[in-house]
């Protein structure tokens, strides 16, 4: 991948905006929890509306905080180039996750073990991966939202999250929104992917370039 493009800051808000108790737009959430080694230590998937609701504002607010991230600074676009779009590619995992809507356990279980591969930071963590349906209103002439839908906005949101003795989740260090919300639509070819300060130093420190 290699970065691309700026990301509108108008559009990450629209989309934080659907991101409340009273205007959820996610269907599931998934997850699974690691060791100090990036072992698998449990996993879950369960219909968010099932969450009770301090679940659900707890979760909501680590899903949010990947999108509403300072952007092009903490959450910047890269593009999948034709080479990164081969046969069991990232981009093919992502595409099939979102196609499932994360019902697919099996399928996630592969991502936890590439998760677990990436990420062996020597205490537990989290991945929690989101799965969202945005109706994009139409905008009129004037500018206006109408009630027609122009699209539907299928997306995934991961967050990595170091968890606490408890299994309480700290503030996402890394993360990503899957596909591109770009000018309002759709882009399979883009992702944006999140790192605040300490996962930008640390991945500097291991000579990662995202």
């Amino acid at each position: 991948m290699r970065q691309q493009g700026i990301i509108e800051r108008e559009d990450m808000l629209e989309l934080t905006r659907r991101m409340t108790l009273s205007r959820n737009c996610f269907c599931r959430i998934a997850g699974a929890y690691f060791d100090e080694e990036g072992n698998v230590d449990g996993t879950f998937n369960r219909f968010f509306k099932q969450l009770k609701a301090n679940e659900q504002r707890k979760n909501l607010e680590i899903a949010k905080a990947i999108p509403f991230a300072e952007t092009n600074v903490k959450l910047r676009e890269y593009i999948f180039e034709d080479a990164d779009r081969k046969q069991n590619s990232i981009w093919q995992m992502l595409m099939a996750l979102r196609d499932c809507e994360l019902k697919n356990d099996a399928l996630l279980d592969v991502f936890y073990e590439i998760i677990g591969e990436r990420y062996r930071i020597g205490v537990p963590f989290a991945y929690y991966v989101f799965h969202g349906r945005y109706d994009v209103p139409v905008k009129g002439n004037d500018q206006m939202r109408q009630w027609e839908s122009e699209e539907v906005y299928s997306f995934l949101i991961g967050a990595f999250c170091r968890i606490d003795q408890d299994y309480e989740p700290q503030n996402p260090e890394r993360g990503f929104l899957f596909p591109a919300f770009k000018n309002r639509s759709t882009d399979c070819g883009k992702i944006e992917i999140f790192r605040d300060y300490i996962a930008i130093a640390e991945d500097a420190m291991k000579g990662r370039s995202y």
